[in-house]
């Protein structure tokens, strides 16, 4: 496909609103105008990338009826891609428009955009905030990866038992502080406990060197 493949389409769809359209109009791909109303400019390309949200931000200063226009992508990761540049766009108060077999469908149009909060999401953020203990990550990866607060308190859990030997999980949340490290040592998301008895965890040779890679990020 061509760029220029893309243009019959988005003629076509704004042709049956009454649009009259001309392409390569000054800088612009396609530019649509109908009555007194503001032009409508449409820039045309075969992938989204970075240089076409400058180019379509910078054709507001000419108006604001600004759209993209690219081939609907297919697959599962081009859809989620697909998803998040719609949101992009609304953000920036862009229409978008996506073409498939010569046809022209538009998914959001240009226009101001406030989404709601979302309450959740801000809490679960502010919970792990105030569970991770110091600054581990430095805004970023560490050597092993991204240190959370639940492996922080897995830790604890095993820093405990190395020291204490085979415990029982009201023991360790007694000595750590950690409530739910009875569950967490039962869950084993990191492969470091091990159940000896009824209640009773020990700590495993990954568990002891998971102490090793990762004492840096709780200790600090």
């Amino acid at each position: 496909m061509r760029e220029s493949d893309l243009y019959a389409p988005v003629k076509a769809l704004l042709e049956k609103q009454g649009f009259a359209v001309k392409g390569e109009v000054g800088a612009a791909d396609l530019v649509a105008l109908r009555g007194d109303e503001s032009p409508v400019i449409v820039e045309l390309k075969l992938r989204i990338t970075l240089a076409l949200f400058h180019q379509a931000v910078a054709r507001l200063r000419v108006t604001d009826a600004v759209y993209i226009a690219v081939p609907r992508p297919g697959g599962r990761t081009a859809r989620r891609a697909l998803r998040d540049n719609l949101a992009l766009c609304r953000r920036l108060g862009l229409g978008f428009i996506v073409i498939k077999d010569a046809r022209a469908e538009v998914l959001c149009d240009p226009g101001p955009y406030a989404p709601r909060k979302n309450a959740k999401a801000q809490g679960r953020l502010l919970r792990e905030f105030h569970r991770l203990e110091g600054d581990p990550n430095d805004g970023g990866a560490t050597r092993h990866g991204i240190v959370t607060g639940y492996r922080q308190d897995a830790l604890r859990c095993a820093a405990f038992l190395a020291e204490a030997g085979p415990a029982k999980g009201r023991d360790v949340v007694s000595a750590t502080g950690v409530r739910e490290a009875t569950r967490m040592m039962r869950d084993n998301h990191y492969g470091w406990f091990q159940r000896v008895g009824t209640g009773i965890y020990t700590l495993t040779d990954a568990g002891r060197d998971g102490l090793v890679h990762w004492a840096y990020s709780w200790e600090d």
